[in-house]
């Protein structure tokens, strides 16, 4: 083990009493130190960067949290109402680390691998050393670059070609403690492949803590990835993640997202589309209250010709919340006959409620079709009117419209018991969210 050491006073307090594991495998360790390079050279974001001008993350820099260290025991009653039943494969982190008497990836076909990520780099090194830390660029990310450097532990699926998971994976990271975790996650569909992926972070108790997320997808030849990610931290936790999906020709991906918790978050989403004819549908949702603040940017890189991309975005904010949309289609010089869409709504509750949305366009071919479109108001007044003259209240009327809002991105969701989950949650929040 070496003590990591860097040069920004916040991030050493990050990093204070890690060691960096220095194990027998080369290139992990030269990946690792590369990352703490990185994080030496680069510094914490405030908004005097353009990426980060709405966001302000100075009460995260005020927090002194403490590196995850003992897992805490929790049985399984603790996280069942958490578990997705059509997910009969799940593995379960507990404060960043891995909890195998809580995580079940039995019963799966040949062909077919969930499990620990530390496991795996010992007897699938081949399927892992392309991809680990090579598609989420920590290059100008101080986040992804700390957690590369502290890179212990995660989640592995590996889905090989022309394989089919069966039932969708849960990867479900609880956090219980004031604590800092890194929760990585790394999934390879090979050529034909197809897998639906729920990552669900959740918070207990009231503590402040905070999570610093990655997640590399990577999508064959021809594979198919569903990949749903809730985050319903706890009020008072602080969330940063990115994930960085891969495609190549002829692939799909569906990304469904949806923002509940947090007092502060912020997610990366970044899909490359290195062969033609992929798609890809991007779904968005977040619905906060109180002070939080969401955060989303999401970039798609049409690299190569004959891409589709659908993307819906969806914000619904009360209080003095605040959300951020940040969405860009970039077109690179010979993607041609690419057919990208990026809508952004959103819905503010009351007065102090507050959505900045920056949407983007970026064409360097001719032969495209590209659009977006970004609209921010209030419930409309023609429908509240109609539903209160068939007889329901200004509140329900108001919470009944608020709640179809969101479920036209939850209802897309392709696990019927996590809609059914997200459902029940949303409209509670809905009932209390102005």
């Amino acid at each position: 083990m070496t003590t990591v050491v860097a040069k920004h006073p916040y991030i050493d307090s990050l990093l204070k009493g890690y060691e960096m594991p220095r194990s027998g495998i080369s290139w992990l360790n030269e990946r690792r130190a590369q990352a703490l390079e990185r994080v030496n050279a680069l510094t914490v974001p405030t908004t005097r960067d353009e990426e980060w001008r709405f966001t302000d993350i100075s009460p995260l820099t005020k927090v002194a949290f403490r590196p995850a260290a003992a897992t805490p025991r929790l049985a399984l009653a603790d996280i069942e109402g958490q578990l997705v039943p059509e997910a009969a494969t799940r593995l379960v982190f507990v404060n960043g680390v891995y909890a195998p008497d809580l995580s079940v990836s039995t019963g799966l076909p040949e062909g077919v691998i969930v499990g620990s990520l530390a496991a795996a780099i010992n007897t699938h090194a081949g399927v892992i050393q392309p991809h680990l830390a090579r598609h989420a660029s920590f290059e100008g990310e101080v986040f992804s670059a700390l957690n590369t450097t502290c890179l212990r532990d995660g989640a592995f699926i590996w889905v090989a070609r022309n394989q089919k998971c069966p039932t969708p994976v849960q990867l479900l990271f609880v956090s219980t403690q004031g604590e800092t975790a890194y929760p990585r996650c790394l999934v390879i569909a090979d050529a034909g492949a197809e897998c639906t992926l729920i990552e669900d972070y959740v918070g207990f108790g009231d503590a402040v803590y905070f999570n610093n997320a990655v997640t590399e997808v990577v999508v064959g030849e021809g594979a198919r990835v569903r990949h749903v990610r809730v985050q319903r931290e706890t009020g008072g936790a602080f969330h940063i993640a990115s994930c960085a999906a891969v495609l190549a020709t002829d692939a799909r991906y569906a990304s469904h997202t949806v923002t509940l918790g947090a007092r502060i978050s912020r997610f990366n989403l970044d899909v490359l589309q290195e062969g033609e004819g992929v798609e890809v549908k991007m779904d968005g949702l977040a619905l906060i209250a109180g002070r939080q603040l969401a955060d989303t940017h999401t970039l798609m890189d049409h690299a190569r010709a004959r891409g589709r991309c659908q993307q819906l975005h969806k914000c619904i904010v009360g209080g003095a919340g605040h959300a951020v949309f940040n969405g860009k289609i970039l077109v690179r010089p010979g993607a041609q006959l690419t057919d990208s869409s990026q809508q952004g709504r959103c819905l503010l509750l009351s007065d102090k409620a507050h959505v900045d949305v920056k949407p983007q366009l970026e064409i360097f071919a001719d032969d495209v079709k590209c659009a977006h479109g970004a609209a921010i108001g209030q419930l409309d007044a023609e429908q509240l009117f109609y539903l209160k003259s068939r007889g329901l209240s200004d509140t329900r009327a108001r919470n009944l419209l608020t709640y179809a809002f969101a479920a036209e991105v939850i209802d897309r969701i392709p696990v019927p018991s996590l809609v059914e989950q997200l459902e029940r949650t949303v409209l509670a929040q809905t009932q209390a969210v102005s």
